[in-house]
């Protein structure tokens, strides 16, 4: 059996803010040492909740475990070029196959290619066309995991432009459909079998659109 750390860390990145306060100092004689975390639901390793997407829609509270921990298969897109679209035939030749109602895990090894803290980690990632989310969907996930910015106008909101929603195309055509978003993996370079144990349980905040979480798979499990 093999864990292996999928999770981007929690720490100062240029576009999201962190505050991390710590109270107390054990050496001087403080009983406890404790730290308060101040950071967006949405950054980092996460996972969104439909609310994040649609109006009145569900709130990550409601995610049922079921959705974000379970048999996962890694599509393995590493050949993919950067700054190039993935298309629904990269999709199918790099599917191992599997039933419906898995997490989809789709690995660019992006993490590898460029750095997360940098810009063209976000600017030169490959991306996923409407018709790809269309092709996962129709394989009835649970929900589909990235370790690349798959949506193009991901890259765009850095400079603050918007484009109209339905660009954004695996929350529109995935997430308003019931599909759970898994965002920013990393490390995927390192799974080495087809399918796996993963797990992406978010952190349970009531009413909140998304949640960090700690994202692992466990190799050499039956699935």
């Amino acid at each position: 059996m093999n864990i292996i750390d999928l999770s981007m860390p929690i720490g100062q990145h240029f576009r999201w803010p962190v505050e991390l306060g710590i109270k107390g100092d054990i050496a001087k004689g403080d009983q406890f040492r404790v730290s308060r975390l101040s950071a967006t639901c949405h950054g980092f390793s996460h996972v969104d909740a439909m609310a994040h997407f649609v109006a009145g829609g569900p709130t990550i509270e409601t995610t049922p475990l079921s959705a974000v921990v379970g048999p996962c298969r890694v599509l393995d897109l590493s050949a993919r070029p950067a700054n190039e679209p993935i298309e629904p035939e990269h999709l199918a030749a790099a599917d191992p196959g599997g039933k419906e109602g898995e997490i989809l895990l789709l690995a660019a090894h992006w993490s590898d290619r460029r750095d997360y803290n940098s810009r063209e980690f976000w600017t030169q990632a490959p991306w996923l066309s409407r018709a790809s989310a269309e092709w996962l969907a129709a394989r009835k996930p649970t929900a589909v995991a990235f370790d690349f910015p798959q949506d193009y106008p991901i890259r765009l909101l850095l400079d603050g432009k918007e484009v109209p929603k339905p660009e954004h195309v695996t929350h529109d055509v995935l997430l308003s459909n019931g599909v759970t978003l898994i965002e920013y993996v990393v490390n995927t370079s390192r799974l080495k079998a087809p399918r796996n144990l993963f797990s992406a349980a978010p952190l349970l905040i009531p009413n909140a659109d998304g949640a960090p979480a700690r994202f692992y798979a466990i190799e050499g499990l039956p699935v």
